[in-house]
C-alpha cells in the first residue's frame, strides 16, 4: 500500500508511519510542526522517520491545492488522517485553532478525497465525543449528542462530515474514537508525560478531581494495531472504539510513576475536573469482532517502556 498521513510528525502518525514502513508500505506524509508543544520533540520525530526513507512536508492541509499535489505524487492508495489541534483545555482560551484544523482542515480532506473516491479515509476521532454519556463502557451506538468540549464538539462534527460525503460521494471513510493514548514519543501535555517530568523536577503537580478521574490508558502500539487493522478492512463507513477496556484512576498512574521513578510527586489535589470527563471507558465488542483488536499491554508495562524511553531522551 502507498500510504499518506497527515499529522506524521505528531505522536500517533509517527508510530504509524515506523510500522507501516518496517512491514513493507510506502509511506509520506505532512505536518505543520506547530508550537502547540515542543517542535523539537516534533521535528526529532520526523529525523528518525527520514532515516526510514519516509517523506515528511512541512505544510498546511488546508492548502488544498499543495495537499493534493502531495498526495498524487505519492500516488496514494490509503489515505489517514491525524492532524488534528489536540488537547481538551485549550478551547477555553484559544477556540481558533479547534475551528481551522479540526474543521476547515478536516473539511479540506473530505473535499480532496471526493474527487478521489478510491482512496479510502481512516480518520482519528476521539472518546471525547461521548461527552457527559453516564452508562459505561462507551458503545460507538451510544448516543454523542452532548460533547462538554469544544474538542470533542469537533471531533463529533468530524464523523457527521465523513457520513455526509460518504452518502454523497461514496468515500469510504472510517473513524477511530482514541482513549487515551501513551508511551514513548507521546505528547508532554498529556498527564503521564507532565506528571514524570513535575516528578523529576520537584514541580507541582495539579490532580483535577482529587485524582479520581478514570481514564482508558491505551498503549501506543496497541493503538496502532488497530489503526492498521483498520486500514485494511477498509470499511465503507465504520466507527470503531480504540482503547484498553479497562480504565484506571489518574492518582494510580501517579503513584506507579512515583514507584519507578523513586521520587515522591509535589501534589496538589483540586475538587473541580478542568472541564472533563470523569471517566472514559471503550467497549471494545465491535473492535475486537471486525478488526481483531485486543489490546494487552498493561498500565505498568507501558509506563516502564515510556520511562525506558524518556531517560534515554533527555539523556537522564
Amino acid at each position: 500500500m502507498r500510504i499518506f498521513i497527515t499529522g506524521i510528525a505528531g505522536f500517533i502518525g509517527f508510530h504509524l508511519a515506523r510500522i507501516l514502513r518496517d512491514r513493507g508500505d510506502v509511506v509520506c506524509g505532512v505536518d505543520n510542526f506547530n508550537s502547540y508543544y515542543e517542535p523539537k520533540l516534533k521535528f526529532d520525530r520526523a529525523a528518525e522517520l527520514k532515516k526510514k526513507g519516509i517523506v515528511v512536508y512541512k505544510g498546511e492541509i488546508r492548502d488544498l491545492p499543495t495537499l493534493e499535489k502531495w498526495v498524487m505524487q505519492h500516488e496514494t492508495t490509503h489515505f489517514v488522517h491525524l492532524a488534528a489541534q489536540a488537547g481538551v483545555r485549550l478551547g477555553n482560551s484559544s477556540p481558533d485553532a479547534y475551528i481551522q484544523s479540526n474543521l476547515e482542515g478536516f473539511i479540506r480532506v473530505l473535499e480532496l478525497l471526493k474527487n478521489y473516491p478510491t482512496i479510502p479515509l481512516i480518520y482519528a476521532s476521539s472518546s471525547s465525543v461521548y461527552g457527559a454519556n453516564k452508562k459505561t463502557p462507551f458503545s460507538e451506538t451510544d448516543p454523542t449528542d452532548h460533547p462538554i468540549q469544544l474538542y470533542g464538539a469537533t471531533k463529533k462534527s468530524n464523523e457527521v462530515m465523513a457520513y455526509a460525503y460518504h452518502h454523497l460521494y461514496g468515500l469510504a471513510v472510517t473513524g477511530l474514537r482514541f482513549f487515551t493514548v501513551y508511551g514513548p514519543w507521546g505528547r508532554p501535555d498529556m498527564a503521564y508525560f507532565s506528571f514524570t517530568r513535575r516528578i523529576l523536577e520537584r514541580e507541582p503537580i495539579s490532580l483535577y478531581y482529587r485524582g479520581e478521574m478514570l481514564r482508558d490508558f491505551t498503549y501506543i502500539d496497541d493503538l496502532i494495531e488497530g489503526i492498521v487493522a483498520a486500514i485494511e478492512l477498509c470499511a465503507p463507513c465504520e466507527i470503531f472504539n480504540l482503547g484498553r477496556g479497562q480504565p484506571e484512576s489518574v492518582g494510580y498512574l501517579l503513584s506507579l510513576l512515583e514507584e519507578k521513578i523513586g521520587k515522591t510527586g509535589v501534589v496538589k489535589l483540586l475538587s473541580e475536573t478542568s472541564g472533563e470527563a470523569l471517566i472514559t471507558y471503550a467497549d471494545l465488542a465491535k473492535s475486537r469482532e471486525k478488526l481483531r483488536f485486543f489490546p494487552q499491554t498493561t498500565l505498568d508495562q507501558g509506563i516502564e517502556r515510556f520511562l525506558h524511553w524518556y531517560y534515554q531522551y533527555r539523556s537522564l
